[in-house]
């Protein structure tokens, strides 16, 4: 076949080829955009720090995609009535003892947000992944939850970054204990 370039033909045919391609380079990067800001939106601060972790949204992006559908194959539940008051009173009584056990109380608090993260079926085995797995439910307190562990963790830290960590753990315990919101489906006529 003998291809002239100046051919009406060839002409239509590089045309329609060109829109096809950019129509499918427009596509492209509208789905990257709408990735990046449904993930923005979920993560929160979280897609942030994952930005700034692995040195570009993609790689962050795909991290925190791989997160999110590692957590949606888990078994989370939420708290029945019972077990919300247990864990409600043991943090109370955790609480009450930081005025005379302040390193005691917030390496109990560290504890008790490890057992209230098993029992709603996040695996507990792993901090990193742990705060990880949270990240995808609880965004906005994770980041309280990695400061908090840190200052467990920490030799000689002051009555007040210890009263920090209760606050910290606080916030996360709150949250996994929420009673669940109820989303009732409407029927659309």
């Amino acid at each position: 076949m003998n291809l002239n370039v100046m051919d009406p033909k060839f002409i239509v045919l590089a045309a329609v080829a060109i829109l096809i391609i950019a129509v499918l380079g427009w596509l492209y990067v509208r789905k990257r955009r709408s990735t990046t800001a449904d993930l923005r939106q979920k993560f929160g601060p979280e897609y942030e720090r994952a930005v700034q972790k692995h040195g570009s949204e993609r790689k962050a992006e795909a991290k925190l995609a791989n997160r999110r559908a590692r957590v949606e194959k888990l078994n989370i539940r939420d708290l029945d009535p019972m077990e919300r008051e247990r864990f409600s009173k043991q943090w109370e009584s955790v609480q009450s003892r930081f005025v005379d056990s302040p390193r005691g109380a917030v390496a109990e608090a560290d504890d008790l947000v490890s057992a209230l993260m098993k029992t709603r079926g996040y695996p507990v085995s792993d901090f990193d992944q742990r705060a990880a797995d949270i990240s995808v439910d609880h965004p906005r307190v994770v980041d309280n939850y990695r400061s908090a562990h840190e200052i467990a963790l920490k030799d000689g830290a002051s009555t007040e970054d210890l009263r920090t960590a209760m606050i910290h753990y606080r916030s996360l315990c709150e949250e996994l204990m929420q009673v669940p919101t109820i989303v009732e489906k409407k029927d659309v006529a």
